[in-house]
């Protein structure tokens, strides 16, 4: 849970960093953005789309060109990640991936989520803020087959590329402020999660410590 919330906390210095990036390489800058952020390296999806759809209001950009930017960015990034998982290239990200604010425990992390929920996870999991950065990695890990993951990711990835680039192109110029109220949600949601994952280990607990129903005695 901490580290999860390490994740989300980060966002602002990575803002900043977001918004130069797209302000001098365009649709460019969102493509490479939105493909590092499905390749283990955290970039706040929702603070890119949202910009760009601020982008999309002041004229510079359509909102096809961004969703494009956005879903294609971040299907190579999935692929990569995917790659490594497939490959056993995991441990590459686990020895050097403080410089990216990935440790060990993201990665088993996404691992359990995955083990858990099994290859519907790889399409709600785009859907959810941190896990989504991570949950190409343990697809790979367990072989899941390319296009099988393929089509799973692009059916979560639409729609949460799409929804912020069209609440950022709503709210124009307020973008930023959106941008900062959506840490309480990413927060409420990790709580949640962290909270249904003790919720099952309580209950499986209870479940082994509870005793045997006592076998009827037959003898006379």
């Amino acid at each position: 849970m901490a580290a999860l919330l390490h994740i989300a906390s980060i966002t602002q210095p990575v803002v900043d960093f977001a918004t130069n990036v797209i302000g001098d390489l365009g649709l460019a800058g969102i493509f490479i953005l939105m493909l590092l952020d499905s390749a283990c390296i955290p970039t706040s999806s929702e603070a890119i789309m949202l910009f760009a759809g601020f982008e999309v209001s002041d004229g510079r950009f359509s909102m096809l060109e961004i969703v494009l930017a956005g879903v294609l960015g971040n299907l190579v990034g999935s692929w990569i990640a995917w790659g490594i998982g497939w490959y056993g290239r995991v441990e590459l990200l686990e020895k050097h991936g403080k410089w990216l604010h990935i440790t060990p425990k993201h990665i088993a992390w996404a691992d359990r989520w995955f083990e858990r929920y099994g290859a519907p996870t790889v399409f709600f999991s785009r859907m959810l803020p941190v896990i989504r950065t991570f949950i190409s990695l343990p697809a790979g890990v367990a072989r899941m087959p390319f296009w099988k993951f393929t089509l799973l990711s692009v059916a979560g990835i639409i729609p949460w590329v799409l929804g912020f680039g069209l609440v950022g192109n709503a709210v124009g110029d307020r973008w930023d402020e959106w941008q900062k109220n959506l840490h309480y949600v990413d927060y409420a949601i990790v709580a949640a999660i962290g909270a249904g994952i003790v919720y099952l280990l309580l209950r499986r607990r209870r479940a082994r410590r509870r005793p045997a129903d006592p076998v009827a005695d037959t003898t006379n």
